[in-house]
């Protein structure tokens, strides 16, 4: 499933393109996604200007000039692509491209969805922060507020392990598997390690090894394991700099450290670290 830097790259990509733009006609192709298309979709958004696009956890707000909020989810393999006016008349639509946003300057917007375990819904502006999806996220890893003392209380009497707690989207937003695996490693904590006992130096070392981890994947476009591509059509690369993260068997790559990374199931979820370098 697209993480934090997949749907930031995806915002990064499309605001150029759709930021201040009309959207004079929408194709809805199906009913639904994971739930239903909004009612009278297309009657509701054509000649309707996006305002700008941001990001809450890993949800896209592309926000419209009557005061409309768009809350698009990319599921686990849904992509938003970019096609210019020549472009879009030489490929067809295929099977999975399930909504389609054509702008006032001839670019087009394709959201495909294979899986179909995306969504769209139309909220008014003001619902947004209250809404199911958003009510009970923690904060956002890469906001100035969220810092060492946030994180600690927010971990304050949790005895699960670590891994799990950063995995809760309660306890902040964004953090998947792999940037969980890759943020402890830098840290030095270990996955197994009691979330409770997270804090003070601890916690200056996972927070700062968040947003590391965090920033330099939005900087290489995120990680392209299997469905994600930029709205240009560009994979990410971030994968390319894994340290640990799908590494089991390989050498640790701290200098010296003489182990290899191991992987071990945590709630199901595959966990990569360093028994050494990991405490």
């Amino acid at each position: 499933m697209p993480e934090l830097p997949e749907v930031e790259t995806v915002r990064r990509g499309l605001m150029p393109r759709m930021a201040g733009r009309r959207i004079v006609r929408l194709q809805q192709r199906r009913r639904d996604l994971r739930v239903p298309l909004p009612e009278k979709f297309a009657a509701r958004v054509e000649g309707r200007t996006v305002t700008g696009i941001d990001r809450r956890a890993k949800y896209l707000l592309i926000r419209l000039d009557d005061g409309q909020t768009l809350i698009v989810h990319l599921g686990m393999s849904g992509r938003m692509t970019l096609y210019d006016a020549e472009t879009a008349a030489s490929h067809p639509l295929g099977a999975h491209d399930h909504v389609v946003f054509d702008m006032d300057d001839g670019w087009q917007v394709r959201f495909n969805d294979a899986r179909r375990f995306g969504l769209m819904v139309l909220v008014p502006d003001e619902a947004v922060a209250s809404h199911k999806y958003f009510r009970s996220l923690g904060p956002e890893p890469l906001d100035d507020a969220f810092t060492s003392e946030v994180l600690a209380a927010r971990l304050a009497g949790r005895r699960t392990p670590i891994k799990a707690a950063l995995l809760d989207q309660k306890t902040l937003v964004g953090v998947g598997n792999i940037y969980a695996c890759e943020a402890l490693f830098l840290a030095g904590i270990s996955p197994r390690r009691s979330a409770h006992t997270v804090k003070g130096e601890r916690a200056d070392r996972l927070v700062a090894a968040i947003k590391r981890v965090l920033l330099r994947s939005i900087e290489d476009g995120g990680s392209t394991l299997r469905d994600h591509v930029q709205p240009g059509g560009e994979l990410g690369y971030f994968q390319t700099r894994f340290n640990v993260y799908d590494r089991a068997g390989i050498a640790c790559p701290t200098p010296a450290c003489g182990h290899t990374v191991r992987r071990l199931v945590q709630a199901g979820r595959s966990t990569f670290y360093c028994t050494r370098c990991q405490r």
